[in-house]
């Protein structure tokens, strides 16, 4: 088994990739957006974290997240999200993917990949390179022609904080990769 080590700062910035089982494309349809949506302002309810940016891709989605100082569980939070989620897409009529005997002897559903991807933001510029990276993430993966076409990200909310121009990524703006972003 692979032994996977995150890195835990508390009161830290993170960047994550997390995925559909089987890259199934069910995360920006009518029936799962507003369960993610809710799915997330439950648990920033219960376990606080500032949501900085999101890009919700069909079949996977990207976020940074700050946690409350002295705060740095979030694996706690992811799981339940994907829990959460999962309850109330699949009692909705959402269908799963198929499930291994693996997954079924572990009680796992056929939503989301067991794992996800996470990494610690290090400074501005690592946090700009991460928001980049996630903005451009539909036109990299041929979804619009044009970043600011794309309904289900954070980036007209960056364009209002004045943190991009609406014409931003257009013209041949370098976006930096994030190594290990599309994560499998």
């Amino acid at each position: 088994m692979s032994w996977y080590r995150r890195r835990y700062v508390k009161g830290g910035t993170y960047f994550f990739t997390v995925v559909t089982h089987l890259h199934r494309p069910i995360l920006t349809t009518y029936l799962a957006r507003p369960l993610l949506r809710e799915a997330f302002s439950k648990e920033q309810r219960e376990h606080p974290f500032e949501m900085l940016a999101i890009v919700l891709l069909p079949d996977h989605l990207h976020a940074l997240w700050t946690l409350p100082e002295g705060d740095c569980d979030f694996s706690l939070r992811w799981s339940r999200i994907k829990e959460s989620f999962t309850r109330e897409y699949l009692a909705a009529g959402g269908e799963e993917g198929p499930v291994s005997s693996s997954r079924k002897e572990r009680g796992e559903r056929g939503i989301w990949q067991r794992r996800f991807w996470e990494h610690t933001v290090e400074d501005e510029d690592d946090l700009k390179r991460c928001a980049d990276y996630s903005h451009y993430n539909p036109v990299k993966h041929g979804l619009v022609r044009r970043v600011r076409d794309y309904p289900w990200s954070t980036f007209r909310k960056f364009v209002a904080m004045g943190e991009y121009v609406e014409y931003w990524g257009e013209a041949e703006v370098p976006i930096l990769d994030v190594h290990g972003a599309e994560w499998e």
